[in-house]
């Protein structure tokens, strides 16, 4: 039977007297592409960051690739991990922001290469073909001399998709990487994020406020509230026979403001 390539079990966040998670537990099998929806505050983005070690835990465990993320063994005993052991977890997971987060003074090319060159000891000719065949992808070839400043912001967050492509994790993580785009470049991210899931088989956990794309793109989706897992199913469940009266409000809220589910 296949292991989950992630699992999280009983995990609980807190930043000082808030809690954010509580006991939260669920797992997430090896290709799986999974939507986090819920109101603002109720935990989703505490997740990403967790699994990216940008945010520590206040208890539970974090299993990633079968091996504890937070934890370590050492002499037979579980000890908390230390930086080495987060160095070589991290290999594993990319993930793309809200904000593009790109080097302003480098180019598009000098950008997706980088870490690959810095982290992985990578030949820079290797580096950069794999630049281009992933610029090929989110369909950018012609951008890879130009700088950021250049770019409008939906050609930034597609370079930031291939930036974080380039290290070839097992998992990507996508946390609200619309928001802070105009309404007429949303589109072609999501074009780029509906390649990437027909065409790939790595593991995907999108954070949205986009219900329409999480309901085409998702394989499960997780509605959220107050650190916890209100409801969980397949797409077409949540969104048109959502079984919580809290998922229902949610989406009846959504539906009001326009938005299409």
């Amino acid at each position: 039977m296949t292991q989950p390539i992630i699992r999280i079990d009983r995990l609980e966040k807190s930043f000082g007297s808030l809690k954010v998670l509580d006991g939260l537990s669920f797992d997430v099998m090896p290709g799986e592409k999974l939507a986090l929806i819920g109101p603002s505050g109720s935990g989703k983005t505490t997740i990403l960051r967790i699994l990216m070690t940008l945010e520590t835990i206040t208890g539970g465990h974090v299993e990633v690739c079968g091996e504890q993320l937070f934890h370590m063994r050492r002499n037979g005993a579980e000890r908390p991990a230390d930086e080495a052991h987060l160095h070589h977890m991290r290999r594993h997971i990319g993930m793309v922001f809200q904000h593009f987060n790109l080097f302003p003074h480098k180019c598009v090319l000098d950008n997706i290469t980088l870490a690959p060159i810095l982290t992985k000891g990578e030949p820079r000719a290797a580096a950069e073909r794999r630049a281009m065949d992933l610029l090929e992808m989110v369909g950018l070839a012609d951008k890879a001399r130009a700088m950021p400043s250049q770019l409008s912001g939906g050609q930034k967050q597609r370079v930031a998709i291939a930036r974080a492509l380039a290290l070839q994790p097992r998992i990507m993580l996508f946390d609200e990487i619309t928001s802070a785009l105009d309404p007429e470049l949303v589109e072609e991210v999501l074009l780029v994020m509906k390649r990437l899931a027909a065409e790939t088989d790595m593991t995907m956990l999108l954070v949205t406020h986009e219900m329409g794309f999480a309901h085409e793109f998702a394989d499960r989706v997780l509605f959220f509230d107050r650190g916890r897992i209100v409801e969980q199913g397949p797409p077409d469940q949540i969104f048109t026979r959502p079984t919580h009266e809290r998922t229902q409000s949610f989406l009846r809220k959504i539906i009001a403001a326009g938005h299409r589910v």
